[in-house]
């Protein structure tokens, strides 16, 4: 049986939560649930959206290929998220790609449904634009990181991030479990380099590693890193 909307504890985490129980009501007898197993994509950049993908479980990397063909993952969307609201409200093809990096369960919204609440509902489309504004903050952030720190401070950061955000398991790994040509593309580095790099820090005992997963086995010292010291 699929969850409703307005019992959702995930509607917190987003815009949704502007809206009134009757237009929950709505999203909930229109949405479409799905799982989306780990490597599939929701969507591709360049397409066009007939609606919105809010994520009930999970973790999808959102990334825009560069002129030269490699992939910049700019965003890790997890429980909560939406994707897809800027590209759906503006009426234009994406400018990102959106694929599972673990196994996820998103509920898709119709595109009506978004545009006739945002029309009827101020405090739903404040909420949007709070949205829209912070995901604009953390673009400036990343942009600013590329510019100014060095790829091992940007790595540092990388494993401190997904620590506070994601969780480790019992044995001090990473709970999100990313691909070294993944890590790459989120600090915008040859793979080479990023594995170089993983292997040096371990050498130093800031991190640990076994098979694909990674641990921070100091967080001091990461920390010290990033500050230059």
């Amino acid at each position: 049986m699929k969850s409703r909307c307005e019992n959702c504890i995930v509607r917190q985490f987003n815009s949704l939560r502007a809206m009134s129980k009757e237009e929950l009501k709505k999203v909930s007898d229109s949405k479409i649930s799905k799982k989306i197993k780990k490597g599939e994509a929701l969507f591709e950049e360049g397409e066009k959206l007939d609606g919105v993908f809010c994520v009930r479980d999970g973790v999808s990397k959102l990334s825009k290929l560069s002129a030269n063909g490699k992939d910049q993952i700019v965003k890790l969307a997890s429980k909560g998220e939406v994707m897809g609201q800027r590209s759906v409200i503006a009426e234009e093809s994406t400018n990102l790609s959106a694929v599972a990096v673990s196994d996820m369960e998103v509920c898709f919204i119709p595109k009506e449904i978004i545009s006739n609440t945002l029309n009827t509902n101020p405090n739903f489309a404040v909420e949007v634009l709070r949205h829209m504004a912070h995901d604009l903050k953390e673009a400036d952030d990343v942009i600013v990181n590329m510019s100014q720190k060095t790829v091992k401070q940007r790595m540092a950061e990388a494993f401190l991030y997904l620590a506070k955000n994601y969780g480790e398991d019992e044995e001090g790994y990473l709970n999100l479990t990313l691909s070294r040509e993944d890590y790459a593309n989120v600090v915008g580095t040859a793979t080479e380099s990023c594995i170089r790099i993983i292997s040096e820090f371990k050498k130093k005992g800031f991190i640990k590693t076994s098979g694909k997963k990674i641990g921070v086995a100091n967080q001091r010292k990461l920390q010290d890193l990033i500050e230059g010291f």
